[in-house]
């Protein structure tokens, strides 16, 4: 658990202390995920954002024509979850999959409201995670929308390059909207380079 303790410290102003950080974990549940297990599946209500430990997973969706469209991809110290699910309680349209055997901390939307009420470096930390996301989830954007294949390939590498170990080919051109032979095609060149 000290992984959240220190992922806390490293967002917020003033340290939490030994005592405030039982008391947070204290409203948090401890699970396990083996490889190719879901956190959730499409159509469900997301009730607990969830720290990753230990271990990857992926969130992705499925469209009408059965085709995998991969959205986040997470790794330890990041937080996996839908957002708008867990906010707003309406059923998710993706899937969380554990890509390798993974130990979560979960928090329920229950517990993290009274976390913000009772505790203000959570609610500090909550807003900081908040204004990272939005940030993160702008740069994807951008970088999907303007960039070429090899350039969005190049800033993936730049910004993550964890995930190039971490994940097959197949899972990270989805994630970069490319197909697979494009993605070997660019990382061949840029391998050349």
């Amino acid at each position: 658990m000290k992984s959240l303790h220190n992922y806390f410290n490293r967002y917020i102003s003033t340290l939490i202390s030994d005592r405030e950080f039982e008391f947070i974990l204290s409203h948090f549940t401890y699970r396990k995920l083996k490889r190719r297990q879901h956190l959730l599946v499409q159509g469900e209500i997301f009730k607990d954002m969830s720290f990753i430990v230990k271990g990857a997973m992926r969130k992705y969706f499925i469209d009408e024509k059965g085709v995998d469209h991969v959205v986040d991809l997470y790794i330890e110290n990041w937080w996996a979850g839908d957002r708008e699910s867990f906010v707003t309680s309406v059923p998710s349209m993706y899937n969380i999959e554990a890509w390798e055997d993974c130990e979560l901390l979960l928090i329920s939307r229950e517990n993290t409201l009274k976390l913000c009420r009772e505790c203000p470096v959570f609610n500090e930390f909550i807003l900081k995670l908040d204004e990272r996301n939005s940030i993160a989830a702008q740069k994807r954007i951008t970088s999907s929308i303007s960039l070429t294949a090899e350039n969005r390939f190049a800033d993936f590498v730049e910004r993550h390059p964890y995930f190039i170990q971490r994940f097959p080919q197949h899972i990270i051109a989805s994630y970069l909207g490319i197909s697979k032979d494009t993605l070997s095609r660019v990382r061949k060149k840029s391998l050349n380079k």
